[in-house]
Protein backbone atom coordinates (compact mmCIF):
# COMPACT_ATOMS: atom_id res chain seq x y z
CA UNK A 1 0.00 0.00 0.00
CA UNK A 2 1.63 3.38 -1.03
CA UNK A 3 -0.50 6.67 0.01
CA UNK A 4 -0.12 9.96 -0.75
CA UNK A 5 -1.49 13.26 -0.80
CA UNK A 6 -4.54 12.01 1.51
CA UNK A 7 -7.08 13.64 4.01
CA UNK A 8 -4.67 16.43 5.60
CA UNK A 9 -5.00 14.49 9.38
CA UNK A 10 -3.51 15.47 12.55
CA UNK A 11 -0.99 12.70 14.20
CA UNK A 12 -0.19 12.36 18.22
CA UNK A 13 2.83 14.92 17.53
CA UNK A 14 0.23 17.70 16.76
CA UNK A 15 1.09 17.92 13.20
CA UNK A 16 -1.15 18.37 10.36
CA UNK A 17 -0.31 16.46 7.13
CA UNK A 18 -1.29 15.88 3.46
CA UNK A 19 -0.14 12.36 3.46
CA UNK A 20 2.26 9.85 4.35
CA UNK A 21 3.65 6.56 2.91
CA UNK A 22 2.99 3.25 4.45
CA UNK A 23 5.53 0.53 3.75
CA UNK A 24 4.35 -2.70 5.66
CA UNK A 25 3.22 -0.84 9.00
CA UNK A 26 5.93 1.76 9.03
CA UNK A 27 4.75 5.53 8.62
CA UNK A 28 7.49 7.34 6.99
CA UNK A 29 6.25 10.89 7.07
CA UNK A 30 7.58 14.51 9.00
CA UNK A 31 9.13 13.49 11.89
CA UNK A 32 7.10 10.21 12.66
CA UNK A 33 8.41 8.72 15.75
CA UNK A 34 9.06 4.82 14.55
CA UNK A 35 9.12 5.65 10.95
CA UNK A 36 11.08 3.37 9.16
CA UNK A 37 13.76 6.39 8.32
CA UNK A 38 13.72 5.93 12.30
CA UNK A 39 14.80 2.33 12.09
CA UNK A 40 17.33 3.11 9.63
CA UNK A 41 19.24 5.59 11.87
CA UNK A 42 18.87 3.14 14.84
CA UNK A 43 20.27 0.23 12.99
CA UNK A 44 23.20 2.63 11.84
CA UNK A 45 24.33 2.85 15.15
CA UNK A 46 24.40 -0.67 15.54
CA UNK A 47 27.89 -1.63 16.02
CA UNK A 48 28.07 -4.87 14.49
CA UNK A 49 25.93 -4.92 11.67
CA UNK A 50 27.73 -8.17 9.85
CA UNK A 51 27.82 -10.06 12.58
CA UNK A 52 27.57 -13.90 12.64
CA UNK A 53 26.09 -13.64 9.29
CA UNK A 54 24.39 -16.84 9.14
CA UNK A 55 22.64 -16.85 12.74
CA UNK A 56 18.99 -16.75 13.10
CA UNK A 57 16.05 -17.53 15.37
CA UNK A 58 12.55 -19.06 14.19
CA UNK A 59 10.31 -18.47 17.85
CA UNK A 60 7.17 -20.52 17.05
CA UNK A 61 4.32 -19.39 19.83
CA UNK A 62 1.81 -21.57 20.97
CA UNK A 63 -0.30 -19.29 21.83
CA UNK A 64 -2.89 -20.36 24.77
CA UNK A 65 -0.77 -22.57 26.75
CA UNK A 66 -0.24 -26.10 25.21
CA UNK A 67 -0.96 -29.23 27.02
CA UNK A 68 2.08 -30.38 28.15
CA UNK A 69 1.21 -33.94 29.06
CA UNK A 70 -0.87 -34.76 25.58
CA UNK A 71 2.29 -33.63 23.62
CA UNK A 72 5.75 -34.56 25.07
CA UNK A 73 5.42 -36.00 28.41
CA UNK A 74 2.69 -38.66 27.98
CA UNK A 75 1.38 -40.29 31.63
CA UNK A 76 0.86 -43.77 31.13
CA UNK A 77 0.71 -44.41 34.77
CA UNK A 78 -1.76 -41.56 35.54
CA UNK A 79 -5.18 -42.29 36.62
CA UNK A 80 -7.70 -41.90 33.33
CA UNK A 81 -8.93 -38.44 34.86
CA UNK A 82 -5.01 -37.13 34.45
CA UNK A 83 -3.86 -39.16 31.85
CA UNK A 84 -6.69 -38.17 29.04
CA UNK A 85 -6.51 -40.04 25.67
CA UNK A 86 -2.99 -40.14 23.84
CA UNK A 87 -0.40 -42.65 23.67
CA UNK A 88 3.02 -42.27 23.56
CA UNK A 89 5.11 -43.11 20.38
CA UNK A 90 8.50 -44.31 19.89
CA UNK A 91 10.67 -41.90 18.22
CA UNK A 92 14.11 -41.85 16.21
CA UNK A 93 15.99 -41.68 19.65
CA UNK A 94 15.48 -44.80 21.80
CA UNK A 95 14.16 -44.21 25.01
CA UNK A 96 12.28 -41.29 24.08
CA UNK A 97 8.96 -40.92 23.41
CA UNK A 98 6.37 -38.67 22.30
CA UNK A 99 2.32 -37.89 21.84
CA UNK A 100 1.11 -39.86 19.11
CA UNK A 101 -0.31 -36.88 17.57
CA UNK A 102 3.33 -36.22 16.30
CA UNK A 103 4.78 -38.72 14.53
CA UNK A 104 6.63 -36.96 11.54
CA UNK A 105 8.69 -35.23 14.43
CA UNK A 106 8.89 -38.57 16.14
CA UNK A 107 10.99 -39.68 13.00
CA UNK A 108 13.52 -36.82 13.27
CA UNK A 109 13.85 -36.88 17.47
CA UNK A 110 17.61 -37.05 16.54
CA UNK A 111 17.14 -32.89 15.42
CA UNK A 112 15.18 -32.45 18.55
CA UNK A 113 15.41 -31.29 21.95
CA UNK A 114 12.26 -31.89 24.39
CA UNK A 115 12.00 -29.94 27.67
CA UNK A 116 9.39 -31.36 29.95
CA UNK A 117 9.75 -29.54 32.65
CA UNK A 118 9.74 -26.14 31.83
CA UNK A 119 9.13 -23.52 34.79
CA UNK A 120 9.19 -19.71 35.87
CA UNK A 121 5.41 -19.20 33.71
CA UNK A 122 4.15 -16.17 35.03
CA UNK A 123 0.29 -17.15 34.31
CA UNK A 124 0.11 -14.12 31.69
CA UNK A 125 -2.23 -15.20 28.82
CA UNK A 126 0.22 -13.79 26.60
CA UNK A 127 3.29 -14.32 24.44
CA UNK A 128 5.71 -11.93 26.49
CA UNK A 129 8.03 -13.98 28.32
CA UNK A 130 8.28 -16.31 25.00
CA UNK A 131 9.82 -13.38 23.42
CA UNK A 132 11.69 -11.63 26.04
CA UNK A 133 12.55 -14.37 29.24
CA UNK A 134 11.02 -11.60 31.38
CA UNK A 135 7.58 -10.86 33.20
CA UNK A 136 5.93 -7.86 31.46
CA UNK A 137 6.32 -5.98 35.10
CA UNK A 138 9.96 -5.98 35.02
CA UNK A 139 11.62 -2.07 34.53
CA UNK A 140 8.16 -1.51 33.00
CA UNK A 141 8.65 2.12 34.42
CA UNK A 142 11.68 2.68 32.14
CA UNK A 143 10.33 0.92 28.92
CA UNK A 144 9.88 -2.39 29.94
CA UNK A 145 12.62 -5.47 28.76
CA UNK A 146 13.20 -6.17 24.70
CA UNK A 147 12.63 -9.17 22.47
CA UNK A 148 14.87 -11.14 20.75
CA UNK A 149 14.37 -9.48 17.27
CA UNK A 150 15.02 -6.15 18.81
CA UNK A 151 18.16 -6.84 21.16
CA UNK A 152 19.40 -8.47 17.93
CA UNK A 153 18.29 -5.57 15.95
CA UNK A 154 19.95 -3.14 17.99
CA UNK A 155 23.27 -5.45 18.67
CA UNK A 156 23.73 -6.61 15.27
CA UNK A 157 21.97 -4.46 12.89
CA UNK A 158 20.62 -5.80 9.29
CA UNK A 159 22.72 -8.54 7.17
CA UNK A 160 21.00 -6.11 4.17
CA UNK A 161 20.05 -2.93 3.88
CA UNK A 162 16.94 -4.19 1.88
CA UNK A 163 15.69 -6.90 4.71
CA UNK A 164 14.73 -5.86 8.19
CA UNK A 165 16.40 -7.98 11.10
CA UNK A 166 13.37 -8.68 12.62
CA UNK A 167 9.82 -9.75 11.10
CA UNK A 168 6.74 -10.34 13.10
CA UNK A 169 4.25 -12.15 11.33
CA UNK A 170 1.92 -13.12 13.22
CA UNK A 171 -1.67 -12.23 12.40
CA UNK A 172 -4.01 -9.99 14.51
CA UNK A 173 -5.41 -11.90 17.10
CA UNK A 174 -8.94 -10.96 18.91
CA UNK A 175 -7.01 -11.79 22.03
CA UNK A 176 -4.11 -9.16 21.17
CA UNK A 177 -1.60 -10.22 23.47
CA UNK A 178 -0.93 -13.60 21.35
CA UNK A 179 -0.02 -11.77 18.07
CA UNK A 180 2.16 -9.38 19.80
CA UNK A 181 5.18 -9.11 17.73
CA UNK A 182 7.71 -8.93 20.38
CA UNK A 183 8.62 -5.35 22.48
CA UNK A 184 11.34 -3.10 21.78
CA UNK A 185 11.26 -2.24 25.16
CA UNK A 186 13.97 0.33 26.59
CA UNK A 187 15.02 0.04 23.08
CA UNK A 188 12.76 2.52 21.71
CA UNK A 189 10.27 1.81 18.67
CA UNK A 190 13.07 2.51 16.38
CA UNK A 191 14.17 -1.52 16.87
CA UNK A 192 10.66 -2.31 16.79
CA UNK A 193 10.21 -5.75 14.56
CA UNK A 194 8.76 -5.23 11.25
CA UNK A 195 5.55 -6.40 10.57
CA UNK A 196 3.73 -7.04 7.22
CA UNK A 197 -0.13 -6.94 7.08
CA UNK A 198 -2.04 -9.58 6.36
CA UNK A 199 -1.56 -9.13 2.92
CA UNK A 200 2.46 -7.91 3.02
CA UNK A 201 2.99 -8.12 -0.20
CA UNK A 202 0.58 -5.01 -1.01
CA UNK A 203 2.81 -3.51 1.23
CA UNK A 204 5.84 -4.17 0.01
CA UNK A 205 5.11 -3.88 -3.89
CA UNK A 206 4.90 -0.30 -5.55
CA UNK A 207 1.46 -1.42 -7.38
CA UNK A 208 1.99 0.08 -10.41
CA UNK A 209 3.91 3.33 -9.47
CA UNK A 210 7.40 4.01 -11.13
CA UNK A 211 10.40 4.50 -9.91
CA UNK A 212 10.12 7.59 -11.37
CA UNK A 213 7.04 8.44 -9.62
CA UNK A 214 8.39 7.09 -6.06
CA UNK A 215 11.35 9.85 -6.67
CA UNK A 216 8.72 12.54 -6.45
CA UNK A 217 7.19 11.36 -3.37
CA UNK A 218 10.18 11.47 -1.96
CA UNK A 219 10.59 15.17 -2.74
CA UNK A 220 7.15 15.78 -1.30
CA UNK A 221 8.44 14.14 1.28
CA UNK A 222 11.39 15.87 1.91
CA UNK A 223 9.54 19.24 1.35
CA UNK A 224 7.38 18.32 4.20
CA UNK A 225 10.00 17.66 6.42
CA UNK A 226 11.65 20.82 5.58
CA UNK A 227 8.57 22.72 7.73
CA UNK A 228 9.77 20.95 11.02
CA UNK A 229 13.26 21.81 9.90
CA UNK A 230 12.78 25.28 9.82
CA UNK A 231 11.61 25.08 13.56
CA UNK A 232 13.91 22.44 14.95
CA UNK A 233 16.31 24.51 17.18
CA UNK A 234 18.90 22.28 17.84
CA UNK A 235 19.58 20.77 14.50
CA UNK A 236 18.10 17.73 15.36
CA UNK A 237 17.23 16.81 11.75
CA UNK A 238 20.35 17.11 11.11
CA UNK A 239 21.61 14.14 8.37
CA UNK A 240 17.76 12.84 8.30
CA UNK A 241 18.07 12.86 4.25
CA UNK A 242 20.40 9.88 4.61
CA UNK A 243 18.38 7.42 6.68
CA UNK A 244 15.50 9.04 4.55
CA UNK A 245 17.00 7.54 1.68
CA UNK A 246 18.02 4.14 3.04
CA UNK A 247 14.26 3.70 4.13
CA UNK A 248 13.27 4.00 0.40
CA UNK A 249 15.81 1.42 -0.21
CA UNK A 250 13.84 -1.12 1.41
CA UNK A 251 11.02 0.14 -0.19
CA UNK A 252 12.43 0.15 -3.74
CA UNK A 253 14.60 -3.55 -3.07
CA UNK A 254 11.99 -6.91 -4.18
CA UNK A 255 14.38 -8.82 -1.37
CA UNK A 256 11.82 -8.70 1.50
CA UNK A 257 8.34 -8.91 -0.63
CA UNK A 258 10.33 -11.97 -2.25
CA UNK A 259 11.03 -13.72 0.48
CA UNK A 260 7.26 -12.94 2.04
CA UNK A 261 5.96 -14.68 -1.63
CA UNK A 262 5.68 -18.65 -0.93
CA UNK A 263 4.26 -18.82 -4.20
CA UNK A 264 7.69 -18.96 -5.69
CA UNK A 265 8.48 -22.43 -3.55
CA UNK A 266 8.19 -25.37 -5.37
CA UNK A 267 4.55 -27.22 -5.07
CA UNK A 268 6.68 -30.53 -3.59
CA UNK A 269 7.85 -27.85 -0.88
CA UNK A 270 4.29 -26.06 -0.52
CA UNK A 271 3.28 -29.94 0.03
CA UNK A 272 5.96 -30.75 2.39
CA UNK A 273 4.30 -27.61 4.87
CA UNK A 274 0.68 -27.91 4.20
CA UNK A 275 -1.29 -24.79 4.54
CA UNK A 276 -2.29 -26.07 8.18
CA UNK A 277 -6.54 -26.14 6.72
CA UNK A 278 -8.89 -25.67 7.79
CA UNK A 279 -8.48 -23.73 10.32
CA UNK A 280 -10.27 -25.07 13.78
CA UNK A 281 -10.96 -24.07 17.04
CA UNK A 282 -9.56 -20.98 16.46
CA UNK A 283 -11.47 -18.49 18.25
CA UNK A 284 -9.96 -14.98 19.17
CA UNK A 285 -6.36 -16.76 18.70
CA UNK A 286 -4.11 -17.27 16.18
CA UNK A 287 -4.57 -19.58 12.66
CA UNK A 288 -2.56 -22.97 12.04
CA UNK A 289 -1.21 -20.91 9.61
CA UNK A 290 1.51 -24.08 7.91
CA UNK A 291 2.28 -21.37 5.59
CA UNK A 292 3.73 -18.79 7.79
CA UNK A 293 6.41 -21.50 9.17
CA UNK A 294 7.53 -21.69 5.07
CA UNK A 295 7.57 -18.27 5.05
CA UNK A 296 9.76 -17.98 8.32
CA UNK A 297 12.18 -20.27 6.71
CA UNK A 298 12.28 -18.15 3.04
CA UNK A 299 12.45 -15.09 5.50
CA UNK A 300 15.93 -16.45 7.47
CA UNK A 301 17.30 -17.53 3.88
CA UNK A 302 16.73 -13.52 2.70
CA UNK A 303 18.69 -12.27 5.91
CA UNK A 304 16.49 -11.61 8.87
CA UNK A 305 17.90 -12.84 12.34
CA UNK A 306 14.43 -13.38 14.43
CA UNK A 307 11.15 -14.56 13.12
CA UNK A 308 8.45 -14.95 15.05
CA UNK A 309 4.81 -15.84 14.92
CA UNK A 310 1.60 -17.20 16.76
CA UNK A 311 0.22 -20.54 15.96
CA UNK A 312 -2.82 -21.79 16.49
CA UNK A 313 -5.19 -21.43 19.76
CA UNK A 314 -4.30 -23.72 22.37
CA UNK A 315 -6.35 -22.66 25.12
CA UNK A 316 -8.01 -25.68 25.47
CA UNK A 317 -10.41 -25.11 28.64
CA UNK A 318 -12.92 -27.69 26.47
CA UNK A 319 -12.55 -30.27 23.58
CA UNK A 320 -8.33 -30.66 24.78
CA UNK A 321 -8.09 -33.77 22.66
CA UNK A 322 -10.10 -32.60 19.73
CA UNK A 323 -8.03 -29.72 19.61
CA UNK A 324 -4.36 -31.38 20.43
CA UNK A 325 -5.19 -33.97 17.19
CA UNK A 326 -6.09 -31.14 14.70
CA UNK A 327 -3.62 -28.34 15.75
CA UNK A 328 -0.88 -31.19 16.81
CA UNK A 329 -0.94 -33.04 13.44
CA UNK A 330 -0.62 -29.29 11.69
CA UNK A 331 2.24 -28.45 13.57
CA UNK A 332 3.84 -31.92 13.33
CA UNK A 333 4.08 -31.23 9.27
CA UNK A 334 4.88 -28.10 9.25
CA UNK A 335 7.69 -28.08 12.05
CA UNK A 336 9.43 -31.30 10.61
CA UNK A 337 9.18 -30.08 7.31
CA UNK A 338 10.59 -26.82 8.47
CA UNK A 339 13.50 -28.77 10.36
CA UNK A 340 14.16 -31.37 7.00
CA UNK A 341 14.34 -27.95 4.73
CA UNK A 342 16.55 -25.89 7.27
CA UNK A 343 18.77 -29.47 7.59
CA UNK A 344 18.78 -29.74 3.29
CA UNK A 345 19.82 -26.07 2.97
CA UNK A 346 22.52 -26.38 5.44
CA UNK A 347 20.87 -23.97 7.61
CA UNK A 348 19.68 -26.14 10.41
CA UNK A 349 23.23 -25.50 12.75
CA UNK A 350 22.64 -21.29 12.38
CA UNK A 351 19.29 -21.26 12.68
CA UNK A 352 17.79 -21.82 16.39
CA UNK A 353 13.87 -22.98 16.46
CA UNK A 354 11.66 -22.68 19.64
CA UNK A 355 7.91 -23.93 19.85
CA UNK A 356 6.56 -23.60 23.33
CA UNK A 357 3.56 -21.31 24.85
CA UNK A 358 3.20 -19.06 28.03
CA UNK A 359 2.37 -22.14 30.44
CA UNK A 360 0.83 -25.64 30.67
CA UNK A 361 -2.29 -26.84 31.86
CA UNK A 362 -4.15 -29.01 34.33
CA UNK A 363 -3.07 -32.43 34.95
CA UNK A 364 -6.77 -32.91 36.04
CA UNK A 365 -9.01 -33.04 33.21
CA UNK A 366 -12.30 -30.87 33.95
CA UNK A 367 -15.74 -31.86 32.98
CA UNK A 368 -15.99 -30.06 29.61
CA UNK A 369 -12.81 -32.37 28.42
CA UNK A 370 -10.64 -29.66 28.43
CA UNK A 371 -7.76 -28.69 30.62
CA UNK A 372 -7.42 -25.17 32.16
CA UNK A 373 -3.75 -22.69 32.77
CA UNK A 374 -1.54 -24.39 34.97
CA UNK A 375 1.45 -22.53 35.05
CA UNK A 376 3.59 -24.61 37.49
CA UNK A 377 5.27 -26.34 34.61
CA UNK A 378 5.50 -26.20 30.73
CA UNK A 379 7.20 -27.62 27.84
CA UNK A 380 9.47 -26.60 24.50
CA UNK A 381 10.72 -28.10 21.70
CA UNK A 382 13.71 -26.79 20.68
CA UNK A 383 16.33 -27.19 17.07
CA UNK A 384 19.07 -26.25 15.18
CA UNK A 385 21.29 -23.72 16.36
CA UNK A 386 24.56 -26.06 16.47
CA UNK A 387 22.86 -27.39 20.16
CA UNK A 388 23.09 -31.19 21.11
CA UNK A 389 19.96 -32.31 20.05
CA UNK A 390 18.14 -36.08 20.62
CA UNK A 391 17.79 -35.46 23.89
CA UNK A 392 14.30 -35.04 26.86
CA UNK A 393 15.39 -33.15 29.26
CA UNK A 394 13.80 -32.82 32.55
CA UNK A 395 10.57 -34.76 34.09
CA UNK A 396 7.32 -33.94 35.78
CA UNK A 397 6.45 -36.10 38.43
CA UNK A 398 3.91 -38.99 38.10
CA UNK A 399 0.25 -36.90 37.41
CA UNK A 400 2.42 -33.94 35.37
CA UNK A 401 1.94 -31.30 38.10
CA UNK A 402 5.77 -30.19 38.53
CA UNK A 403 8.81 -30.42 37.50
CA UNK A 404 10.70 -33.54 39.37
CA UNK A 405 13.53 -33.33 37.51
CA UNK A 406 15.75 -30.59 36.00
CA UNK A 407 13.66 -27.85 35.90
CA UNK A 408 14.45 -25.31 33.48
CA UNK A 409 13.17 -21.93 33.35
CA UNK A 410 12.08 -20.03 30.65
CA UNK A 411 15.44 -17.88 30.38
CA UNK A 412 17.72 -20.70 30.40
CA UNK A 413 15.64 -21.24 26.85
CA UNK A 414 15.82 -17.75 25.74
CA UNK A 415 19.94 -17.74 27.27
CA UNK A 416 20.63 -20.59 25.44
CA UNK A 417 19.25 -18.76 22.07
CA UNK A 418 20.80 -15.75 22.58
CA UNK A 419 24.58 -17.76 23.02
CA UNK A 420 23.03 -19.91 20.07
CA UNK A 421 23.25 -16.32 18.47
CA UNK A 422 26.70 -15.71 18.88
CA UNK A 423 25.64 -13.19 22.42
CA UNK A 424 27.97 -13.53 25.13
CA UNK A 425 24.84 -13.38 27.96
CA UNK A 426 27.28 -13.85 31.20
CA UNK A 427 28.51 -10.28 29.49
CA UNK A 428 26.62 -8.72 27.43
CA UNK A 429 24.80 -5.50 28.53
CA UNK A 430 22.75 -2.82 26.94
CA UNK A 431 21.90 0.86 28.53
CA UNK A 432 19.01 1.63 29.70
CA UNK A 433 17.53 5.09 29.27
CA UNK A 434 18.44 5.61 32.93
CA UNK A 435 22.11 5.01 31.55
CA UNK A 436 21.90 1.35 33.82
CA UNK A 437 23.61 -1.40 32.01
CA UNK A 438 21.06 -4.22 31.81
CA UNK A 439 21.83 -7.94 31.24
CA UNK A 440 19.40 -9.84 28.50
CA UNK A 441 18.25 -12.26 31.35
CA UNK A 442 19.06 -12.98 34.76
CA UNK A 443 19.92 -16.77 34.21
CA UNK A 444 22.77 -15.83 31.98
CA UNK A 445 24.32 -19.62 31.69
CA UNK A 446 22.84 -21.22 28.46
CA UNK A 447 21.74 -24.98 28.89
CA UNK A 448 24.65 -26.90 30.07
CA UNK A 449 22.89 -29.67 28.23
CA UNK A 450 22.60 -28.26 24.63
CA UNK A 451 25.91 -26.08 24.31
Amino acid sequence: MLTILGRASTYCDGIARRGFLKIGGFAMGAAANASLASLMRAEASSPNTNAHSGKAIINIFLGGGPPHQDMWDIKTEAPREIRGEFSPIETAVPGIQIGECFPKLAAIMDRLVVVRSVVGCSGAHDGFQCLTGWERRSIESIGGRPAIGSVLARLYGPRDPGIPPAVALADKTSHVPWSEPGPAGFLGAAFQPFRPNGKGMEDLTLNGISLERLEDRKSLLKSLDHIKREADAKGMMTGMDAFTDAAFGVLTSSKLADALDISKEPAEVRARYGDGKPYKYQYDGAPTCNEQILMARRLVEAGVRSVTLSYGRWDSHGANFDLVRDHGSKLDQAVSALVLDLEERGMLKDVTILVWGEFGRTPRINDGAGRDHWPQVSCALMAGGGMRTGQAIGATNRLGEYAAARPVHMQEIIGTAYHNLGIDVMNTTLSDPTGRPQFLVDIREPMKELV
